[in-house]
């Protein structure tokens, strides 16, 4: 028999089982999850996931649908801006020591894993030691997790056991650690090396929403194709790169909906179409993944897709300024223009023997490349005005971001030519420089696929063209690069970053040189720019910890280890049969928040 027979075999006995398992539950305890099969929303990611352990990745389309699959102990409010933070498994914020260094969690009691084949037919209970494992882990080093950055020297006992596992090779799973215990079932106390402001923030992110050990242990290295948690949803299809099916898990606990108004003018709207409903509603999510902007748009136009952003091609056709033109509003659509919590930018690979390093010669290549790249040409006809110039590393609406702050680096090819030519970057006869050893100077820029990236390949080699610097483009897709950019193996790569929790760390961490190999996707090393990380992370959110932050953006344009580039205006179109949609600047599944009308 081949492998690959044995294999579908093996795939189709699990499908049966988890099946059976499936059915059985969903009689059991009917009516536990209130969501109806017959109401169906279809959306779609415009790149594909990674899986969905996120242990292993910090894909964001990965992370979307992670959401609805595990539960961290916190979450945010639906509706509440700035983003606030609300207990999710946890049944109240937790218990905070005087000193700021010991968490202490209770966990709801009830919480069941979706019907699985590794329970073997049992109800699987969701308790402390799930939240444990699950940040143990992140730390285990044969999962190079690229958020191990987010606990890592964090909690008490806990980067010892990596380290000791390091050398041995196994992590110990059961060790006990004094920064992670579990009192009794129900119960999960976390103690830190230090105070850390931004905890809470990680705890609500994706990576730590709870896993069981069974299901890994189950699942090994295809873990990320089966994950089982205990949210409001799981999976039922997945084709790899192509569509991803979602129903609602049987053993989910459901809620009411009652969120209370922000200043936001649709929450009124919102909360009297969704108050005091049985949640979720929703009984299937079917997402398709579709690269293309022009066949996403088509998709949305043909009513194939109940929501979705609209590409920034179709801005000139869909919108009269930020305003629907009128054949989009007698179609009953909703606009909501949101300006993306994240950043674009371009990761220059500081381990590149050509363009890494920090002498005075490698810094003026670099920033001779950023200042051939017009970012405001970007914004403006590439995302036809759905873009702003980005001018710091943190978003905006970013706690510690400055809307005053203005970049020293900017578009200026003939500065750019001068600096080149006094560090003796000299054109060869083909008009080409070469480096200041006569070698010849390549670089080589990786992009995504996507009508998007290729523009911005274009501008790069229209740019790059004018100050003499020859380059070869290379097109991959989104998770491949990822996981090339993760181990720093890219020169150059158009990446982006959105707000896993509002506070400017989640984007600093990514020049932070010990996350070199995990978020660090430039291996960008500055002792200068890591003390003032460390200073930044000692003191309390205000005026004193954003003023370091300002000094973090200088000593990273000093170095320019990366040519930022825009933030991103979304705007959202909803079928008017979507009721309840309101996009969250830090969370991004809101399918169990929403209700879709027979239509």
């Amino acid at each position: 028999m081949s492998n690959s027979v044995r294999f579908k075999k093996i795939l189709l006995a699990q499908l049966l089982a988890f099946t059976a398992i499936a059915g059985s539950a969903a009689g059991a305890h009917a009516g536990t999850n209130p969501a109806d099969p017959s109401k169906v929303i279809r959306t779609a990611f415009e790149a594909a996931d990674d899986g969905f352990d996120m242990a292993r990745t910090q894909n964001f389309y990965s992370g979307w649908v992670s959401e609805v699959v595990f539960e961290t102990l916190l979450t945010y409010d639906y509706l509440a801006r700035p983003a606030k933070l609300v207990p999710e498994t946890a049944e109240a914020m937790p218990e905070i020591s005087e000193d700021g260094k010991t968490y202490t969690f209770h966990i709801k009691k009830g919480i069941y894993f979706s019907p699985d084949p590794a329970f073997k037919g049992v109800r699987r209970e969701l308790t402390a030691e799930d939240y444990i494992y699950t940040f143990k882990r992140v730390l285990d080093p044969k999962n190079r997790s690229p958020s191990a950055n987010f606990l890592a020297g964090k909690i008490a006992g806990l980067d010892e056991l990596a380290v000791q596992a390091q050398k041995t090779g196994h992590f110990d799973y059961e060790a006990p650690i004094a920064g992670l215990q579990a009192p009794d079932r129900y119960t999960l106390k976390v103690v830190l090396n230090a105070k850390d402001y931004n905890f809470l923030n990680v705890v609500a992110y994706s990576a730590f929403g709870a896993m069981a050990r069974e299901a890994i242990d189950a699942y090994g290295q295809q873990t990320g194709q089966h994950p089982v948690g205990t949210g409001p949803y799981m999976l039922e299809q997945y084709v790899p790169r192509s569509k991803i099916v979602l129903v609602a898990n049987p053993e989910y606990r459901g809620y009411t909906w009652d969120f209370k108004p922000s200043s936001d003018a649709i929450d009124k709207q919102i909360i009297k179409d969704m108050q005091g409903k049985k949640m979720p509603q929703v009984g299937k999510v079917e997402i398709s993944i579709i690269e293309e902007n022009q066949s996403r748009w088509l998709a949305f136009q043909g009513k194939q897709i109940d929501f979705d952003k609209m590409p920034d091609t179709a801005a000139l056709s869909a919108l009269d300024g930020e305003k629907l033109k009128p054949e989009y509003v007698d179609q009953g659509i909703q606009l909501q223009r949101v300006v993306d919590a994240g950043i674009t930018y371009t990761v220059l690979n500081m381990k590149d023997p050509t363009i890494g390093g920090y002498s005075n010669e490698k810094i003026a290549l670099r920033r001779a490349i950023v200042m051939a790249y017009n970012n405001q040409e970007e914004a403006s006809l590439l995302r036809h005005g759905q873009a702003l110039k980005l001018e710091m590393i943190i978003a905006p609406g970013v706690g510690g971001y400055d809307p005053a702050y203005r970049s020293s680096i900017d578009y200026d090819p003939a500065l750019a030519n001068k600096l080149l030519d006094h560090f003796g970057y000299k054109r060869g006869a083909d008009g080409y420089r070469n480096m200041p050893d006569g070698q010849p100077l390549l670089l080589k820029y990786t992009s995504n696929q996507g009508s998007i990236s290729q523009e911005q390949s274009e501008l790069w080699k229209r740019g790059l063209d004018l100050i003499g610097i020859k380059t070869k483009f290379i097109v991959s897709n989104f998770a491949d690069n990822l996981k090339a950019a993760t181990s720093c193996e890219l020169m150059m790569w158009g990446a982006a970053w959105n707000a896993d929790y509002p506070e400017a760390e989640n984007f600093l961490q990514l020049l932070y040189g010990p996350n070199s190999g995990h978020g660090n996707h430039g291996c960008y090393q500055s002792p200068a720019f890591d003390a003032l990380y460390v200073k930044a992370m000692a003191l309390p959110f205000g005026p004193e910890r954003n003023q370091v932050y300002q000094q973090m953006n200088r000593q990273f344009e000093a170095d320019t280890a990366w040519a930022l580039n825009t933030t991103r205006i979304r705007s959202w179109l909803v079928r008017p049969w979507v009721k309840g949609f309101k996009k969250h600047p830090i969370m991004h599944a809101e399918w169990q928040y929403i209700d879709v009308e027979k239509h």
